[in-house]
């Protein structure tokens, strides 16, 4: 009989749960999942919940000042204006204060219906300022309520909110981790300022150095460059469409324009831009974004310096009880947080530089390349918070393998041919005879071998030195040939 085979049922595959309708939301970057917890405080200025409450705090703050002026303001600037109590000037500044969740989504449902992110700014201030006479009686705000964004453009609200988000970011969360990195790194100099350490010049031994006048090295440019950053200007303008006070001249020709805008401007905390278009220039975030741009990259030369002296073993890795180095290979502890941090250096790096480039030109006098792009300063901050983050936690983790680091000084005494040969100069130009072609008779016993400690004092002790100079070579050793090294780190890292 033939044999009929059995028919199998096809295999039913489940359906996936669609990960995009997942409540509550899934992150789609690492910044807002996995590394969160190390960049959360950048939330409270880069955001677009941020962005939207500095715009609030500006617009607020234009109210107050067309009614009540400035230093140097006639006030009121806009004729017939309320002059506003402390009160109502307290009520209209605790709309930003207290912009939380519940607001957040009521702006959002107004934009959906304007479809204009400023506007939608608008008409929310002006519905807390039609409620306003349920908390004040007989206040006169509803009366300034079409002063609410009065001859602004756009980007007259998004460039001050921009300076102040980034200025807030630089000064309260950026600028202190990277501070507190570079002081960290400058304490591990100091502590190892006097530690030996044969140096790798194209990667071969050179010219011994200690440990800590290498890393003092990093921690002073790293310090350099902070010193830029602290010292940078943020710029605002609100001058109108075009960068004419065409409106404002229009409607209230009697005011001084350019002198209300730099009051208002510098009452904000940023530095004024007297001529512009339709946009600050930007120039000033370029500038900024450059310094932290070379910061990284710094940042980036110690976290390959370091993975490169961890590999060498002249740093050990404190182990973290119940961690795993390698999935495979249970010995290993992987330096994985100067990885990491190289990784997020060189992605913040590439954003930065964008930024840097994209945000100093606009088409005319106006065109909407920098909206989108000024949207991810938060991402090329995030990375570079997280980089700093990670250096310092590895930095953390190091113990100085002073063992490993005498013996591989020792096993290369050839170092000192630089010594000798520029003693046998000095003896020369002095008058001693026999101290002639001192480079070469020094690279005939060096270059490309090994020499040892027996073999390098023979030299020395055949070469017709000055007794005193025969003595002070003869006792130097690879790990005391430092030079003022020690001295350095004291004397200069501040």
């Amino acid at each position: 009989m033939e044999h009929v085979p059995e028919t199998t049922a096809p295999a039913i595959t489940p359906a996936r749960i669609n990960l995009a309708e997942v409540t509550p939301p899934i992150a789609l970057g690492p910044l807002d999942g996995r590394y969160r917890a190390a960049v959360a405080p950048l939330v409270d200025h880069l955001s677009e919940a941020a962005l939207n409450r500095a715009r609030i705090h500006v617009e607020v703050e234009w109210l107050i000042t067309l009614c009540n002026g400035a230093p140097g303001v006639v006030a009121p600037v806009v004729q017939g204006a309320p002059s506003l109590t402390t009160e109502e000037q307290a009520y209209l500044r605790s709309i930003p204060a207290s912009f939380g969740a519940e607001e957040i989504a009521e702006l959002a449902a107004i934009e959906r219906e304007t479809v204009h992110d400023v506007k939608a700014v608008e008409y929310f201030i002006k519905r807390r300022i039609a409620v306003a006479p349920e908390q004040i009686p007989g206040t006169s705000l509803p009366a300034a309520s079409e002063l609410v964004h009065f001859a602004c453009t756009s980007e007259d609200i998004n460039n001050l909110s921009y300076a102040l988000m980034v200025q807030g970011a630089v000064r309260d969360v950026w600028l202190p981790a990277a501070a507190a990195l570079a002081d960290q790194l400058a304490d591990m100099a100091r502590e190892h300022a006097a530690v030996p350490l044969l140096s790798r010049t194209h990667g071969q031994p050179a010219t011994p150095s200690t440990l800590g006048k290498e890393l003092a090295v990093l921690a002073h440019r790293l310090r350099r460059q902070l010193r830029r950053i602290e010292s940078a200007e943020y710029l605002g303008k609100l001058n109108g469409a075009t960068g004419t006070y065409g409106a404002h001249v229009v409607a209230v020709p009697t005011a001084d324009w350019p002198a209300v805008s730099e009051a208002f401007v510098g009452g904000l905390g940023l530095t004024w831009n007297p001529l512009t278009t339709q946009i600050e220039s930007h120039d000033w975030q370029a500038e900024v974004y450059a310094d932290m741009a070379r910061f990284n990259r710094i940042l980036h030369n110690l976290a390959t310096d370091v993975w490169t002296y961890i590999s060498l073993g002249f740093f050990t890795q404190i182990p973290v009880a119940g961690a795993t180095g390698s999935s495979t290979m249970p010995h290993k502890i992987n330096p994985i947080r100067f990885e990491n941090a190289e990784a997020n250096l060189e992605i913040s790096c590439a954003l930065l530089d964008t930024l840097s480039a994209t945000l100093v030109t606009s088409r005319m006098q106006r065109d909407l390349t920098d909206s989108t792009t000024q949207r991810n300063i938060g991402p090329a901050f995030g990375h570079g918070l997280l980089a700093i983050d990670n250096v310092a936690r590895g930095l953390r983790a190091l113990a100085v393998n002073e063992t490993l680091l005498r013996e591989d000084l020792d096993q290369n005494w050839e170092v000192l041919g630089e010594p000798v040969q520029s003693a046998m100069r000095a003896a020369s130009v002095a008058g001693v005879p026999g101290m002639e072609n001192p480079y070469e008779r020094l690279k005939d016993l060096t270059r490309g071998r090994r020499v040892d400690a027996e073999r390098m004092r023979e030299f020395v002790a055949d070469l017709g030195l000055p007794a005193d100079v025969a003595e002070r070579l003869s006792e130097l050793t690879p790990a005391t040939y430092t030079g003022l090294a020690e001295r350095l780190v004291t004397d200069y890292l501040a």
